[in-house]
């Protein structure tokens, strides 16, 4: 279930992509079918073993294209181990609502991004996100959870005041919203509860089932992310040195 849009964020065999707090590495495994080079980063080093391992069973089953590589890490978003002007391409995928200093890793990332380089970030919408937030504390007061919820111009005005200049805009996975609505009302870790469960069930359709099943999950979302999308996506390009 990929967030990013890659017709607005595309993508050249050869470039180099960091997947900034790329968690179970969705986006970083996209990226190396794609034909790029990929870094895939992340402070959990239990998620980045697990990358690790799909990266590798990618290469042998012949899932990338010759010439693409990829690697998993550990690290830090506020010191990434990287020289500046490093990537051709950035993606940060709902992780910035965790982070305190979300100026620092939008500064960050500037610096390691080249100059016309692309970056794709992505955070929950603030009404889902609000719904959450009121049905639940458990959903948000945990260790490592979200600490804010971003309005849209918030976000594009953070990255724009970062150096970057935004270029477009979206919402993503409407489906979604009802189901965490709904684990919020009745307990977020009561997977058992049966409403729950239904509603799983209908988001497996929409990756798994039939064809007919699947094009009509897909065309009520494609409806419902202007309204209940839960997440955010911005897509911005770092300008060009006046000397460039």
């Amino acid at each position: 279930m990929l967030t990013v849009d890659f017709s607005r964020f595309p993508l050249a065999p050869g470039d180099r992509v960091l997947d900034l707090g790329c968690g179970g590495g969705r986006h970083a495994f996209e990226c190396y079918r794609r034909g790029a080079n990929v870094v895939a980063l992340d402070q959990n080093g239990d998620e980045i073993a697990e990358v690790r391992k799909w990266f590798a069973a990618m290469e042998q089953a012949g899932e990338a294209p010759a010439g693409a590589s990829a690697v998993a890490m550990e690290g830090n978003a506020l010191a990434l181990p990287f020289e500046d002007d490093t990537f051709d391409k950035i993606i940060i995928s709902e992780v910035m609502e965790h982070i305190p200093d979300d100026k620092g890793v939008l500064a960050e990332m500037v610096r390691v991004l080249k100059p016309g380089g692309l970056l794709a970030v992505t955070v929950p919408r603030y009404l889902p996100e609000k719904i959450c937030w009121a049905l639940s504390d458990e959903y948000h007061e945990v260790e490592g959870g979200h600490i804010r919820i971003y309005k849209g111009d918030e976000l594009v005005q953070k990255v724009r005041d970062a150096g970057l200049t935004p270029y477009g805009t979206h919402h993503a996975h409407a489906l979604h919203s009802p189901y965490w609505w709904i684990k919020c009302a009745v307990g977020v870790n009561n997977d058992k509860a049966l409403p729950v469960k239904a509603y799983h069930q209908l988001l497996v359709w929409d990756i798994v089932g039939t064809p007919v099943i699947s094009t009509l999950t897909k065309a009520a979302e494609k409806a419902l992310n202007p309204v209940i999308g839960k997440s955010f996506v911005v897509y911005a390009s770092k300008p060009h040195r006046a000397a460039e």
